[in-house]
């Protein structure tokens, strides 16, 4: 499902994580909770999480979210350099 057809959330949430991660080569934003904007699934593959581990990659998507996130009930996090 492309980012267009998404809801208003995933989209705010994309822009904003493409703002943040310029060199990322995929990006995708999943509302789970049934649309009502409470638990989203995000997937970043970026050539700036090289290098580090996986708890400093989730780290630099909840920073980049963390206004967001203060609204949230929940929050799935898949981070991923290029291969």
């Amino acid at each position: 499902r492309g980012l267009a057809s998404g809801t208003d959330g995933e989209s705010r949430l994309a822009r904003l994580l493409r703002e943040k991660f310029p060199r990322a080569s995929a990006i995708k934003v999943v509302d789970i909770s049934g649309g009502c904007g409470d638990m989203y699934e995000i997937h970043v593959e970026s050539e700036e999480f090289r290098e580090k581990r996986p708890v400093q990659q989730h780290r630099m998507v909840t920073q980049a979210l963390s206004e967001e996130i203060k609204h949230m009930h929940g929050l799935r996090i898949f981070t991923s350099a290029p291969k």
